[in-house]
């Protein structure tokens, strides 16, 4: 049995979900998600909570068990608390400014990258961090992870300086340079 899609998903007080045989939507206070399941799963409302079943134990059924319930437990926390994640600028000259909803970005190349963000994310850039942390806040988790990623993705950090666009925390293994001659 899957240890994950056998636990129930809490639903807060200010959450309200609607079950469409395999469409499901979770309503709260930051906003409204809705994603399609795999109609072979059961998804219920029991007792303030949602549960997952599965018809069989096929592995492709023990897999989508425990998928589907981190999705809806993911959809009922984005929607309720939201999701962020922070990136860190390092580099001279390197920085985000913020240009009312959207983010512009010197990152040393020719132009200025502007990064527009997609519905029900936003961005947030610290005036104490002198344009060097970027907060990307959202209600989905996997299209905040996607943006951030994206943003990374603009100059990744590279080995030898340490110079790029890392997540906050993100260990970043340098190399020693050229060796001198002798």
């Amino acid at each position: 049995m899957s240890r994950v899609g056998k636990q129930p998903v809490t639903l807060p007080d200010s959450v309200s979900v609607a079950i469409d045989r395999s469409s499901v939507t979770v309503s709260g206070p930051k906003g409204e998600l809705t994603q399609n399941f795999n109609p072979d799963l059961t998804i219920r409302q029991e007792n303030g909570s949602l549960l997952v079943e599965r018809p069989t134990d096929l592995r492709h059924h023990r897999a989508l068990h425990g998928l589907t319930r981190a999705l809806l437990s993911n959809m009922v926390l984005g929607v309720t608390e939201g999701f962020r994640k922070t990136l860190q600028i390092q580099g001279v000259g390197y920085q985000a400014v913020l240009q009312g909803k959207n983010l512009q970005l010197r990152l040393g190349h020719s132009h200025e990258v502007l990064v527009e963000p997609p519905e029900n994310v936003s961005f947030d850039v610290p005036k104490d961090s002198r344009g060097t942390i970027i907060h990307v806040d959202g209600i989905d988790k996997q299209v905040v992870g996607q943006v951030a990623a994206d943003i990374r993705g603009w100059r990744p950090p590279e080995p030898y300086k340490g110079k790029g666009v890392r997540y906050l925390g993100e260990y970043v293994r340098r190399k020693a340079g050229k060796a001198g001659k002798r």
